[in-house]
């Protein structure tokens, strides 16, 4: 079979080859891959930044954001041949850790997790994979390809959890939510907001396009302007930050209402300096009782909320998030990152 593979830490080196197809055992399903959602872990795994091969092997097959078709499925495992499915990226650490233990997988204390397509376990960007029963998601039948969101819509299901544990310290009405960044993470965060009845506000730096188009098809209202601006306007409850640009992360902290929380989903790349005033931020934080809180991957539980709330929207919606479908073996495209992207879809094929 064809399956897109990487030297982890060597740039340039990502090839479409052919590998072993996976052998279909007692315990896991055999999976035929339909598409691969690209997305910047993935760009950056492929210019050399990370990435770790699985032991004794020097190449890695890509790809963490996936869909397939279940073809054969062990008796009693819950799935049958045709069910869509989609497979959950991080595996618990085998010691374990006390979260590991407790199927907290997301918040493993010891980083000695796997991640398939990332950290020691291959990924799903193969024509054929196999999953473990326990690590595949079950998806209603009428999303098709826009299956492949579920895996950045599970990390935003997580994030949503988070906000809403943090806020419950004390009595917690939120009203507004401001998410900064339109791309597939803040969309799909803009779109569970809605599905909350919340007054969902939308700030990205593209001023018109496909972005704005699909954050005002959702119902909510988009906005270009400077982040400090836009929430000194609209002082949201919950901001949940989905750049990762450290000027955006560093406003979207100090720009909540009081009894606000920020939920950071972006990661920043290290290196950057910028000037802040910690001591404001600080002021902010304590005398407001604002928190702020990281969130990244998760566990069954998000997938399945996920799931729910993408069988819950319009389809149409969904689809226009997809804004580039390209074939496997033109993977380099996929690799590039444009503007108007939200989702960049890979099509595996047979």
């Amino acid at each position: 079979m064809r399956a897109l593979t990487v030297v982890p830490l060597q740039p340039g080196s990502a090839e479409v080859r052919d590998v072993p197809d996976p052998q279909p055992g007692d315990e896991r399903l055999l999976v035929e891959g339909l598409a691969l959602g690209v997305c910047g872990t993935d760009r950056e795994i492929a210019a050399g930044e990370y990435g770790w091969a699985p032991p004794g092997r020097d190449r890695l097959v890509l790809g963490h954001e996936s869909l397939g078709r279940v073809r054969e499925a062990p008796a009693g495992s819950g799935f049958a041949p045709g069910d869509l499915v989609v497979g959950i990226v991080r595996r618990p650490d085998p010691r374990p850790c006390p979260a590991c233990a407790h199927g907290e997988f997301d918040m493993c204390r010891n980083g000695e997790y796997t991640e398939r397509g990332i950290k020691e376990l291959d990924g799903y960007g193969s024509q054929l994979w196999s999953v473990e029963p326990q690590f595949a998601v079950a998806l209603d039948a009428g999303l098709a390809e826009t299956g492949v969101l579920l895996e950045p819509a599970s990390v935003v299901a997580k994030a949503w959890e988070q906000v809403e544990r943090v806020g419950a310290r004390s009595y917690f009405a939120p009203e507004r939510v401001l998410v900064t960044g339109a791309g597939p993470i803040g969309l799909l965060a803009a779109l569970l907001g809605v599905q909350r009845g919340l007054d969902v506000h939308v700030l990205d730096r593209a001023e018109a396009g496909p972005k704005a188009r699909a954050a005002g098809a959702l119902g909510a209202t988009y906005h270009s302007g400077p982040v400090a601006e836009t929430t000194e306007r609209l002082r949201p409850d919950i901001i949940i930050e989905a750049t990762g640009a450290p000027p955006v992360v560093f406003d979207a902290i100090a720009g909540t209402a009081a009894y606000g929380v920020t939920c950071l989903t972006g990661v920043s790349s290290s290196g950057h300096r910028i000037p802040v005033d910690l001591g404001r931020a600080n002021r902010s934080l304590v005398l407001e009782n604002d928190v702020v809180v990281g969130s990244v991957n998760a566990n069954p539980r998000h997938y399945t909320a996920a799931a729910q709330a993408l069988a819950a929207a319009d389809p149409a919606w969904l689809e226009s998030l997809i804004t580039r479908r390209v074939p496997l073996e033109r993977f380099a495209e996929a690799l590039e990152s444009r503007p108007d992207d939200i989702k960049v879809v890979l099509t595996l094929g047979s």
